[in-house]
């Protein structure tokens, strides 16, 4: 009787997991995204964000540091034997972590302030084989919560949960 009424339970469970999924993808609003306030790409034409000459060292290493780590820049390309580790400056690899986590963060001026060490410029900054991405060239560092599918974890607790009530 008890194993019965555990097998019902998780069949409920199943449904109701399954009919979230499917309720969940599709109640996906298709909305139309508008440029962030302060966005200056699609005013002016295309933007990329530099680091500024002049500025304190400790200031720009800090902020490098910030978009290499907690800021999700991918920055494989200044590291050595990167296309854009030559030169080897700090200026010159700050602009690129800085610019990439603009473009990723949607050109807006907030994403390339980086305690006042970095301007947005109509320049490309790119050369040689180094190559600054450009608005729409680098997806979001930010997950989409549309895309993600509940968590099975929740069958994996149910699994312990069951065992430990049968095996009592």
């Amino acid at each position: 009787m008890r194993k019965n009424i555990i097998l019902q339970c998780l069949l409920l469970l199943e449904c109701y997991l399954a009919s979230t999924m499917e309720a969940a993808d599709a109640a996906v609003p298709v909305t139309v995204l508008s440029p962030p306030e302060g966005n200056t790409t699609f005013l002016d034409g295309t933007t990329w964000c530099v680091a500024l000459n002049g500025v304190s060292q400790i200031d720009l290493q800090n902020a490098l540091d910030w978009a290499c780590g907690l800021g999700m820049t991918n920055c494989k390309a200044i590291q050595e034997g990167g296309s854009c580790f030559e030169p080897d400056t700090l200026v010159s690899h700050a602009s690129y972590a800085f610019n990439s986590y603009y473009q990723q963060n949607g050109n807006s001026d907030i994403a390339c302030n980086f305690g006042g060490t970095a301007t947005v410029t109509k320049h490309n900054p790119s050369y040689n084989k180094c190559v600054y991405a450009a608005p729409g060239s680098v997806g979001s560092s930010a997950p989409s919560l549309y895309k993600q599918k509940p968590s099975f974890i929740w069958w994996k607790t149910v699994g312990v949960l069951l065992l430990l009530y049968l095996t009592s």
